[in-house]
């Protein structure tokens, strides 16, 4: 019986382009899941979209002299562009400025006041006396009191990571005009954290199989105790407060955010007709993942969970499978000095799959992944071109030539042959496995593994020597050996989907590959072939010193 899968993914700020640390950490994973179970033939259902009311797009905004709806549209529209050339699918792709979005936070927030998971208290906070106005905790920038980096934010350090309040800071100062900020008393809306600790602590302590650092990150928060967080703030951008009195702030980003998950799987469902197709997926047996990088752990693992069992009547995670961080050349990625690879550049400049390919044989799962041009320019060049390009062009170039442009009749399997086959079967079940864990660098290696041992069947048989000797034994040889790339096209579909569709094709299948399901697909003895392409480009050595004087430049 199909399962019901959701897959929620980190809702990126629509302040500025996206880069290759944001698809490593969870866009791409998020993708190959979704795409895996959906060849499955379970119900997926993947949503997130673009944050329009963080503090990072009313700084941009206000930098560029625009409004701040005006910067998340122009982003939001990027990012879309941006999904659909990387081939990542999302069921919907919304944004949190929606009418939508704040009716179903207004409503979790109205429930959990009602019974006493919100209250009403006042806070110090940082107000700028030239501004005349209380400062967002980015509003605030001053110098660090654990590492004495002097462009520390209001909310945390970028040097060395730590998480920061405005009164933390040394040296406090406005981000806009410089001036020194007062603390002066605010009435705000506090989420009653500490009501949930003990049921957090044995939910989370149950969670055996999340990835280590997750589980274990979470657990040190637990045990360090919860403290009842301010869940409104002195802004006017963003998603209103809906009680008197407060018509000048709005609700904390990161309270709203998270509530994007639910939201979008509402006004999804709308869109497809049933008001109750969102359902499904929040309740009953059905399993959520959460797509994050390893800086939003606790919004996942205990602040969502904590708002969600207030709230009551909806599924809490399943699985939070999130990512540690990509280093760009072994330097810690930075946006403000352009020490990153911009996603839109990188897709002006070359195709997709290749660095699906990289990040995801590379990627940040239980720790810290570097991306350097010379790796990537070596997995493309060793790995997709010439050990799983070359087998698919060699092979299905030799067969067209040869066999008549059809897949030849093998007779009766010998043993190297029924062995490979059977080797292909067994290492889908093991993929399988893998994806289903979110083990995704497990799952290609596994994969392209396959693809090594049928480089070294052709070598053994050397059908193109067979071929004068006995034809039916190069035969045969040939039609192992595409029975073999037919199951290599399924399980690496998930991880490149814009080469697995042109194999699928170059096989003799017609249509859509996911229509095939997830199995070993293999090719009937006559079944016409048309002429193959290579499936990637091979790319020259100079790209590397040409990607490298973009780093750190001026421009992306």
């Amino acid at each position: 019986m199909p399962e019901n899968i959701l897959v929620s993914v980190a809702w990126p700020y629509a302040n500025g382009s996206l880069h290759l640390g944001h698809i490593a950490g969870c866009y791409l994973p998020a993708d190959i899941f979704a795409r895996y179970h959906r060849l499955k033939g379970n119900n997926v259902l993947m949503v997130s979209g673009s944050d329009e009311h963080g503090t990072p797009i009313t700084l941009r905004a206000e930098q560029e002299g625009i409004s701040p709806a005006e910067v998340a549209q122009k982003y939001h529209r990027e990012f879309l562009e941006c999904w659909d050339k990387l081939g990542i699918t999302f069921d919907l792709f919304t944004h949190t400025d929606t009418e939508n979005h704040a009716a179903v936070t207004h409503d979790i927030f109205l429930s959990l006041l009602e019974k006493g998971f919100i209250y009403k208290g006042s806070m110090l906070q940082p107000y700028c006396p030239q501004d005349k106005r209380f400062l967002p905790d980015r509003y605030v920038e001053g110098t660090c009191p654990y590492c004495d980096f002097n462009c520390a934010r209001g909310d945390q350090c970028d040097q060395c990571g730590r998480t920061l309040n405005p009164s933390d800071l040394k040296n406090p100062h406005c981000r806009i005009c410089s001036t020194p900020p007062v603390f002066e008393t605010s009435e705000h809306y506090f989420l009653k954290l500490s009501a949930f600790e003990k049921k957090l602590q044995k939910w989370v302590g149950d969670k055996t199989f999340w990835r280590h650092n997750v589980q274990k990150f979470t657990m040190a928060f637990l045990e360090g105790g919860l403290k009842d967080r301010a869940i409104t703030r002195d802004i006017e951008w963003g998603v209103t407060v809906p009680q008197p009195g407060f018509e000048k702030k709005r609700i904390y980003v990161w309270f709203e955010a998270v509530i994007g998950y639910l939201s979008a799987s509402k006004e999804w469902a709308r869109s497809h007709g049933d008001s109750d197709g969102w359902k499904p997926f929040w309740t009953g047996e059905s399993k959520s993942y959460y797509f994050i990088g390893k800086d939003n752990i606790p919004f996942h693992t205990i602040i969502w969970p904590a708002m969600l069992m207030g709230y009551g009547g909806l599924n809490l995670p399943y699985d939070v499978p999130a990512n540690e961080f990509l280093t760009i050349e072994g330097k810690k990625l930075s946006t403000s000095r352009n020490w990153a690879i911009w996603l839109p550049d990188y897709l002006q400049r070359y195709d997709p799959d290749p660095l699906r390919y990289y990040l995801s044989i590379n990627m940040p799962e239980t720790g810290d992944a570097n991306f350097s041009w010379h790796e990537f320019l070596r997995k493309n060049n060793d790995e997709l071109v010439a050990t799983y390009g070359n087998l698919v062009n060699r092979v299905l170039t030799f067969t067209y030539r040869n066999f008549g442009a059809e897949v030849p009749d093998p007779g009766e399997l010998d043993v190297a042959s029924k062995g490979l086959l059977d080797k292909a079967d067994s290492t889908l079940k093991e993929v399988d496995k893998h994806l289903y864990n979110c083990h995704f660098k497990e799952a290609l290696k596994a994969a392209m593994a396959l693809a090594q041992d049928v480089n070294r069947y052709l070598d053994d048989t050397a059908p193109w020597k067979m071929l004068k000797q006995d034809r039916l034994v190069a035969g045969r040889s040939v039609y192992t050996a595409i029975g073999a790339i037919s199951a290599l096209k399924t399980m690496l579909y998930p991880f490149l989907p814009f080469t697995s569709q042109k194999l699928h094709n170059y096989l003799g299948f017609e249509g859509d590959i996911r229509e095939a399901g997830w199995r070993v697909q293999l090719p009937a003895a006559g079944q016409k072939l048309p002429q193959p392409q290579a499936l990637f480009v091979k790319l020259e050595d100079k790209i590397v010193e040409e990607e490298m004087a973009h780093l750190g430049s001026g421009g992306s």
